[in-house]
């Protein structure tokens, strides 16, 4: 019997609510439920720059949940166009659901570009249609939508005083989501996706036979040194956006670049043991480094 793909989701999306602040309380138990490593950093922020990433959280993950539904089948492309048609009208004045009535508020509070949510889209449509990346130049423009229009959105919530604040910003989504591609290299290759680039491998002699096996050698280690080492590059660069930012918003992103660089560093310090387990930082590290930071944020420390 075969069995038919299910249609895609209608708003809307995340239920109803009855008012904006209500809508917002929804973002927020969305974020709560799924951000890890990103609730504790947005713990740092002032109430309503809190309340507006939960918006900019939940609508992500709207997109991520759409596209990693692989039950969805061929619907799922369905269904991230009626999200994309959803946005627009949310831009319109006419908001559907709780994400998006809180998304409304928070977009026109802050003046988050549409721009910035469709690139959000278009990176999770890429995971639909792309499981390999020949070149770096390839990944970066990967990197670039399902993580730096990420980070774009939230530094128009932080509020920057430098256009350059959006050069540093795009810097720092890369170096995460590189960093997320390392620690996650076995779990991509068991749902069949290799985003480390073939010209990448080919320079160390790794192959993909070897990766789909879980095969952890020389080379294999030496590829993963070269991209943790890029992804220093990007982090380095990155951290020039925090002079940029609203002081009280700083130790938000700084929060989050420290548990990524902490976890590159990990991976690198055990010879990059991403096929035997997960690398993660414990919870009592992250909630020192948000204590650390939001206390940087709200005396005359030094950055």
């Amino acid at each position: 019997m075969t069995q038919t793909a299910k249609p895609p989701p209608t708003p809307p999306y995340g239920g109803e609510a009855d008012d904006t602040e209500a809508a917002y309380a929804i973002c927020q138990a969305i974020t709560r439920e799924g951000a890890k490593n990103f609730y504790y950093a947005f713990l740092t922020l002032p109430k309503e720059k809190r309340k507006a990433i939960y918006a900019a959280y939940a609508f992500c993950r709207v997109a991520d949940d759409i596209a990693d539904d692989e039950d969805m089948a061929v619907d799922r492309v369905a269904a991230l166009s009626t999200l994309r048609e959803t946005l627009l009208e949310s831009y319109e004045g006419n908001a559907r659901g709780a994400v998006f009535s809180a998304l409304s508020d928070a977009a026109q509070r802050y003046s988050i570009p549409e721009k910035y949510f469709d690139d959000v889209i278009k990176g999770v449509e890429m995971d639909l249609h792309k499981s390999r990346y020949a070149t770096f130049e390839e990944l970066r423009e990967y990197c670039y939508y399902v993580a730096s229009a990420v980070g774009l959105i939230c530094i128009e919530i932080f509020e920057y005083t430098d256009p350059k604040a959006i050069e540093h910003a795009i810097d720092l989504g890369i170096a995460m989501q590189l960093t997320n591609i390392m620690r996650d290299v076995a779990e991509d290759a068991a749902n069949g996706r290799i985003y480390l680039p073939k010209e990448d491998m080919d320079r160390f002699g790794y192959t993909e036979e070897e990766l789909l096996a879980g095969v952890n050698n020389q080379s294999f280690r030496s590829l993963m040194a070269f991209e943790a080492a890029r992804a220093r590059d990007y982090f380095e660069r990155g951290r020039m956006l925090y002079p940029l930012l609203d002081r009280r918003s700083r130790a938000c992103p700084k929060t989050l670049e420290s548990v990524y660089s902490r976890l590159l560093d990990r991976m690198e310090a055990e010879d990059f043991p991403v096929f035997e387990k997960r690398v993660s930082i414990s919870r009592a590290s992250k909630i020192a480094l948000v204590a650390r930071h939001w206390l940087r944020s709200v005396t005359p420390l030094p950055w």
